[in-house]
């Protein structure tokens, strides 16, 4: 080989020293780095591919337990054991609650459990509340008992009638929180959306009736939820729209009705008890109202009649001392006295008696001597 075909072969240093290559040359040899980082790049996804086939085909039992905790989430069996309260949030998904069940210990994982949920067509029906489950129990045994019929409630009936002092007493003994904190609630009104013209003054508007509250609501809300209840009445019997008609505001009818709820025994009296309460109120001269019940209420005393002494009262709420209504309701009435009141019967009755006291029937009276016969038939009853 001569000098030429050497220096062709290694390439020709020309005058500076530099090596001489033809730019053919150059271009096959990146060409051919190219292709061999392009077959490097296959190498990978096919090595892979052959592993997982060594560890399905050839791998046995350890490639199929592999691939089994892959496809097949952690679950326990059985019903579980202890007992886990677990609040479901309102607007949590299924796989939020599913995150918590796990961080609980209730379900071994929330794969498990978004899994069965979903099997059993109920990942967008979870209800908000609290529920009583168990640990380490299986994932379907934990849906089945998030139903709404295993919500954790306090079932509170609130009779008609009682005042706030009563139903805060209700409330507290039923949920077994501190009555204490009912009674705060109860003054701090900036948070229950009370009525403008109920003054500020809870008493009236805490509506009788059966709630149930989940175990986490705080009293201030289930004043809320009473005083919610009652807006509903009024707005469906039309409180202001009535009391308008009928020449009162919207607290003087709540005040009207919580004096018929106190005097009646039982509901078909009341509008005659009412009509009582505003022929004394609209009679020309004056008269006083007279009600034992407000006289009671004055004193925080019980019962139906009031002696001589205490209707000598200075309380503002002594209907036996100042004409007119009382400053404000005496108890929380219900429906029918709320109705009464806006719809008292038609008469010229000004007294009732309760002549029987056991029997709830109330007499009406006109005249002062139907009255005195109405007072004997009381005496006489043993009253």
């Amino acid at each position: 080989m001569n000098d030429l075909d050497l220096n062709t072969l290694l390439g020709a240093e020309d005058d500076e020293g530099r090596t001489r290559r033809s730019r053919g040359s150059a271009k096959r040899g990146g060409r051919r780095r190219r292709r061999r980082r392009n077959r490097g790049g296959f190498i990978a996804p096919l090595l892979a591919f052959v592993v997982l086939a060594g560890i399905l085909g050839g791998g046995g039992y350890y490639g199929y337990l592999w691939l089994s905790d892959a496809l097949v989430p952690d679950d326990y069996t059985g019903q579980g054991t202890g007992e886990v309260v677990v609040e479901i949030k309102d607007g949590q998904s299924a796989s939020e609650v599913a995150l918590e069940l796990e961080r609980q210990g209730v379900v071994a994982s929330a794969r498990a459990f978004t899994n069965a949920i979903a099997n059993a067509n109920m990942s967008d029906k979870l209800q908000p509340g609290s529920y009583k489950l168990r640990k380490r129990m299986s994932a379907a045994g934990a849906v089945a008992q998030l139903v709404p019929g295993n919500r954790l409630l306090a079932t509170v009936t609130v009779k008609e009638g009682l005042r706030l002092s009563d139903t805060l007493t209700t409330l507290a003994k039923e949920t077994g929180k501190p009555v204490k904190e009912f009674t705060a609630a109860a003054k701090d009104v900036g948070e229950l959306d009370l009525p403008s013209y109920a003054k500020n003054k809870l008493e009236g508007y805490a509506f009788p009736a059966t709630y149930e509250f989940q175990p986490k609501t705080t009293p201030a809300q289930m004043l809320a939820a009473m005083v919610n209840r009652f807006n509903q009445t009024a707005e469906k019997v039309d409180l202001t729209g009535g009391a308008k008609a009928l020449g009162h505001t919207p607290h003087e009818i709540m005040i009207i009705a919580s004096i018929v709820q106190a005097e009646a025994g039982r509901a078909e009296d009341m509008p005659k008890i009412a009509r009582v309460i505003y022929n004394r109120l609209d009679r020309k001269p004056q008269m006083k109202l007279e009600m034992d019940s407000t006289i009671m209420y004055a004193l925080n005393k019980y019962g139906t009649a009031a002696t001589i002494e205490e209707t000598k009262s200075k309380n503002k709420f002594n209907t036996y001392m100042y004409y007119g209504l009382p400053p404000g309701p005496i108890t929380n009435p219900g429906d029918h006295a709320i109705e009464a009141a806006l719809s008292p019967e038609k008469g010229d009755w000004l007294y009732f008696v309760a002549t029987d006291p056991k029997s709830p029937v109330t007499k009406f009276a006109t005249t002062e001597a139907e009255r005195q016969a109405l007072l004997a038939e009381y005496r006489r009853n043993g009253g």
